[in-house]
C-alpha cells in the first residue's frame, strides 16, 4: 500500500511538473513570437543562401553591443526604481494624460536625434510603462508605445546619427551634413505636427494622480548607473569604442546587482541577430537585386520606401545603395519607410517585445492598432514626401 500510494505522489508531482513546463512554454511562445518568426525567416533563407564567411558581414555588432549595455543599465535602473520616481514627477508636473503622453512622445522624439532610435525606445518605453501604470492609465498603453515607436522612427530621420540607415548613407554618399539636414527638415517638422495632433486627439485630458509609496534613490548606486548609461550614450555617439563598454558595464553591473544581467531581454537580442542573417541572405538573392534594381529605375522614393516594409530599412539602405546615385530620395524612402509593416524597423521590435512583456494578452490589439496608425502616417509622408521631391 506504501508503494502504491508513493507512486501516485510520484506521477501527480510528475504531471505538476509537465503542467508547469508546458505552461511556461505557452507564455515564452507568446512572449517571443516575432523572435521566432525571426528565426524561421533566417533558416529558409539560409536554405538559398547557405551560411558562408560572408555571414559574418551580416551582422552589426556595434548595434548588438550597444542594445545589450542599454538594456543592462536599464534594468539596473529599474531594480532601484528610478523610472518610477521619475514616473511620479512628470505625473507631478503634467498632471493630465494628454500632457503626460504628449510630453513621453517628445522626449522620445528627441531622444532619437540624440541617441539613436532603438536607444531611445530602450531607454524611454519604460519610462511610459511606469507612468500610465502607475497612474491607473493602461487603456492608454498600446496608444503610446505606438506613438513613442514612430516618433523614435521618424524623430531619429534629421541628423545622421538618429537612424543606423542614416550613418550608412551620410557615409556612403558623402553627403555634407547641412544638406542632409535640408533634405530631412522638411518631412521631421512634419512628423512633429501630425504625432502633436494624434496625441491631442486619442488622448483625453483626464487628471492624474500616482499612487503607491514615495520612495528614495540609493544615491550611490544611482550616480553609477547613470555614469554607466552616459558610457552606453557615448558609445552610440562613437566617442569610445564599443568593446569598452561591453567590458566595463557587465562586470560593474554583475558586481552591483547580478539580478539585472539576469532581467536583460535576451530574446530581443537573439531576434536582432536572425534579423541580421534574413536582410544579408535576402540582399545576396540575385533575383532580388534584380528585382529593385528594375524598380528604382521607375521612382526612387516610391520603391525604397516599399522595400523597407519588406525588408526593414537598414538593409534597403545597404542594398539600394548599389543601384542609384539619387541619395537624396533613398534618403527619404528608407526614413519615412521606417513606420509601416512591423518589420520596416527593427526598433519597431523593440516596441512590440516591449509592450508583450507587460500585457500578453493585448498583442493581436496592439498589431491591429500599430498597423493601423503605422500606415496612416506612412500614406500621410509618402504623400507630402512625393509633394516636395516634384517641387524641388
Amino acid at each position: 500500500m506504501k508503494n502504491t500510494s508513493e507512486k501516485k505522489v510520484q506521477h501527480a508531482s510528475f504531471k505538476e511538473l509537465l503542467m508547469a513546463i508546458r505552461l511556461r512554454s505557452a507564455t515564452f511562445l507568446k512572449r517571443n513570437v516575432v523572435m521566432l518568426i525571426a528565426l524561421c525567416l533566417a533558416i529558409v533563407t539560409s536554405f538559398i543562401v547557405p551560411p558562408d564567411k560572408e555571414y559574418i558581414g551580416y551582422f552589426d555588432f556595434k548595434t548588438l553591443s550597444c542594445l545589450f549595455t542599454v538594456l543592462a543599465v536599464v534594468c539596473a535602473l529599474k531594480n532601484i526604481r528610478f523610472f518610477y520616481i521619475i514616473a511620479r514627477k512628470i505625473v507631478s508636473v503634467f498632471k493630465t494624460a494628454k500632457i503626460c503622453v504628449l510630453a513621453l512622445v517628445y522626449i522620445t522624439f528627441i531622444g532619437s536625434m540624440l541617441i539613436a532610435n532603438d536607444m531611445a525606445l530602450i531607454t524611454f518605453l519604460p519610462l511610459g510603462y511606469f507612468v500610465l501604470s502607475s497612474t491607473g492609465k493602461e487603456k492608454y498603453m498600446a496608444f503610446t508605445f505606438i506613438m513613442q515607436n514612430i516618433a523614435a522612427n521618424l524623430g531619429g530621420m534629421l541628423t545622421p546619427f538618429g537612424n543606423p540607415q542614416n550613418l550608412y548613407l551620410y557615409s556612403f554618399f558623402e553627403i555634407p551634413t547641412l544638406e542632409f539636414m535640408g533634405i530631412m527638415l522638411a518631412p521631421f517638422v512634419f512628423s512633429i505636427a501630425i504625432i502633436t495632433i494624434c496625441c491631442l486627439v486619442f488622448v483625453k485630458s483626464e487628471p492624474l494622480e500616482i499612487t503607491g509609496e514615495d520612495v528614495k534613490l540609493p544615491k550611490v548606486r544611482t550616480i553609477i548607473y547613470l555614469l554607466l548609461f552616459t558610457l552606453s550614450i557615448l558609445i552610440v555617439f562613437r566617442s569610445i569604442p564599443y568593446f569598452i563598454g561591453l567590458i566595463i558595464i557587465p562586470l560593474v553591473i554583475l558586481f552591483m546587482d547580478r539580478r539585472a544581467l539576469l532581467k536583460v531581454d535576451y530574446p530581443l537580442l537573439l531576434t536582432f541577430v536572425f534579423f541580421f542573417i534574413f536582410a544579408g541572405n535576402m540582399a545576396r538573392i540575385d533575383a532580388v537585386r534584380d528585382f529593385f534594381s528594375f524598380l528604382l529605375e521607375k521612382n526612387t522614393l516610391i520603391f525604397s520606401t516599399l522595400s523597407c516594409q519588406v525588408i526593414s530599412n537598414v538593409p534597403s539602405a545597404i542594398l539600394l545603395s548599389q543601384f542609384t546615385n539619387n541619395y537624396r530620395e533613398l534618403l527619404l524612402g528608407v526614413n519615412i519607410g521606417g513606420v509601416g509593416t512591423l518589420i520596416s524597423s527593427l526598433a519597431s521590435l523593440i516596441t512590440l517585445r516591449e509592450f508583450v512583456s507587460h500585457s500578453p494578452k493585448g498583442t493581436k490589439k496592439y498589431i491591429l492598432l500599430f498597423s493601423a496608425f503605422n500606415f496612416g502616417f506612412l500614406i500621410l509622408l509618402l504623400g507630402f514626401c512625393l509633394g516636395m521631391t516634384m517641387i524641388f
